[in-house]
């Protein structure tokens, strides 16, 4: 089963997704902001370093620019920066 329609089946159908960055997926939000479909941002860059051949400052800065601050609504997707540990 595909991950939207794994994530779908649980949440409802309403979920937004970020194009292309299936892969970068690490949840759905709980709580408050419920039903936000949340990403990896790292894991996100690595899929434009491999997919679209940037440089990981071009892959931030066209995250930044096109997809960060995005607002398509109340189901707007999350982005997370996980540390390194």
């Amino acid at each position: 089963m595909e991950i939207r329609d794994e994530l779908a089946n649980r949440f409802g159908e309403d979920l937004l997704f970020a194009d292309s960055f299936d892969s970068a997926i690490i949840g759905v939000a709980a709580g408050h902001d419920s039903g936000r479909v949340v990403y990896d941002t790292r894991k996100m860059v690595a899929v434009l370093l491999q997919e679209e051949n940037l440089t990981e400052e071009e892959a931030w800065e066209y995250l930044e620019f096109n997809t960060f601050g995005a607002y398509v609504g109340k189901q707007t997707p999350l982005y997370v920066y996980r540390r390194e540990t």
